[in-house]
This record gives C-alpha cells, structure tokens and sequence, in this order.
C-alpha cells in the first residue's frame, strides 16, 4: 500500500494574468509545530491577505509556509489619480503659518503642494480589486497544489524509510523475546555454580535455588514490555498510511515505544539484550528527527 504520508518540506508556484494583470504566488513550507502561514505582498494587495491564508489553511495543517505574491500591469490602462483635498488644505494651511511666523514669502504654487506625500495618489478602481483576487485565487490554487504535491513525494520516501526502521526494530523486538527466557536459565546456573564454589563439598538446597531463580524470572519478566511494544509499532506502522495527518500521532506513539524499550532495558539482566536495547534507542533516535518532518 502507498503511503499517504506528507512531508512540511515543499515548494510550489502558479501564476495567473487577464487582459491587463499578471500575477505570481509563491510558496516555501518548512516543518513546525502548528501552521503559520506569512505573506509578502503588494501594499494594493493586503485587503486580500486574509483569503490567502484561509485558502492555505483548507489545504495544509501543519508547518511555516512562506508566501511570495507579486503582480504587473501588461496593458496600457491608465490608472486612476485621486487627490486627497482636506489633506491638501492641511498641508497649505500649516506652510501658511510657518511662512508668517517666520516673515518668509508665502508660495501659493501648485505643483508645490502636490509634491507632498499623500496628496496624490495613483489608485486602482474596485473593479481591477476583484479581477486581482480572481487572478490571486487562480495562481494560489495552482501554487497550493504543486506545494501539496512535492509534500507528498518527500513524504512518501520519509515514510519509506520509517518503515523500514520500524520494522528493524520489530525485529529486535522479535530477537529480545526469544532470548528473554535464557535469561533466567543463565541466572540459575551462575547462581548454583556460585553456591557451590562458596559452600564447597557442603550439600546444596535446590529448593531455595529454584526459589531464587523463580524470583528473579518474576523481577525480570517483560513479556508485558513486549507485547506493548509490538503493539505500538503495528499502530505507528498503520498510520503511515493513513490519509489524514499524522505527525503528531507519530510522536505520542514513539514515545510510547521508548517507553517500553527503557523499561525492557531496566528490567534486564543480559548484556545481549542490553546491546539491542541500545541499538533500539539509537534507531529511535532517528525516527524522532525523522517525523519532526512530517505532517
């Protein structure tokens, strides 16, 4: 079955144009722990901001996505010059005061008033607004949808190679079971071979041998560790096909098996088993950098 697993990592672009327009969205995801989209576009463009990122935001649900947007006009249609008159007349009166405080001529001259920042201003009609939107939605979608797709390449080789490690660390888990139980037979023997080099020719109570060693099967028994364990990692194996976002699920659940795994080390008495529990913990490990990437 195919993973359906997508990686925060992508890149995707679309543009759109009209008669008059040309625009261009941009898109860079990394991984983080929530979505947070930020948008770098046209000061004429950020009434349109808002439906940017609610658009991103019914596509994606996790990571930092970057938003470029730019646009050109490519016809010759005028754009329409305003003229802010009570600004006008804010700016005259003010240079009328400072011109008789300081004795100074006063300058009536137009073009002199219109220089002044926000008196004039070049400004796009409603229309033009809603055909940039139409445009921005169109080149979104398309950029949206490249970004997606490049997610969900990179997360399919990230899941590939997550099911590959789970998978060794079945194995593991398969190889710790079928030496658990030599454990106890090598205790046993270590023990007996300890009392009688103690107590020399002096009989031996077997009984209390037996005890002993019945003890310490009870003290080092993971049969429980295991069974989680392996249940655990059919469950993180399950959802790396699941067709809803599941990095998060994927780290509860590998802190779930280190769990198991650190208990199965402190319980154990056997260096074989603790060189495969340290060799668990060094996949886990990886794991962990791994699903940081996912969504």
């Amino acid at each position: 079955m195919m993973s359906t697993v997508k990686s925060m990592t992508g890149y995707g672009a679309g543009s759109a144009q009209d008669d008059d327009y040309q625009l261009t969205v941009e898109m860079r995801s990394v991984n983080h722990r929530f979505l947070e989209v930020y948008c770098r576009m046209p000061r004429q463009l950020s009434s349109l901001e808002e439906q940017l990122k609610k658009r991103i935001g019914a596509a994606l649900s996790r990571g930092k996505v970057d938003v470029f947007v730019t646009y050109e006009q490519i016809s010759v249609k005028k754009p329409v010059l305003t003229v802010d008159k009570e600004l006008a007349i804010s700016y005259y009166k003010a240079m009328s005061e400072v011109a008789e405080q300081l004795r100074l001529p006063s300058d009536d001259q137009v073009h002199h008033l219109v220089s002044y920042p926000g008196v004039l201003t070049l400004q796009k009609s409603e229309d033009d607004l809603q055909r940039l939107a139409l445009l921005l939605d169109a080149a979104a979608g398309q950029a949206i949808d490249s970004l997606t797709a490049m997610r969900a390449v990179e997360g399919r080789a990230l899941a590939a190679d997550l099911q590959a490690r789970v998978n060794g660390l079945t194995a593991a888990a398969a190889t710790i079971a079928a030496y658990a139980p030599q454990v106890v037979v090598e205790y046993r023997d270590k023990l007996q071979a300890r009392i009688i080099e103690l107590l020399g020719e002096t009989a031996v109570d077997e009984a209390r041998i037996v005890n002993e060693a019945a003890f310490f099967a009870d003290k080092c028994d993971i049969t429980e560790e295991l069974t989680r364990l392996n249940s655990h990692l059919r469950q993180f194996a399950d959802n790396l096909h699941l067709s809803v976002p599941v990095g998060r699920k994927l780290e509860f659940i590998l802190q779930e098996i280190l769990r198991e795994i650190n208990t199965i080390g402190s319980k154990s008495n056997s260096l074989p088993i603790n060189d495969a529990v340290i060799d668990c913990k060094s996949e886990l490990e990886k794991i962990r950098e791994q699903i940081q990437n996912i969504e």
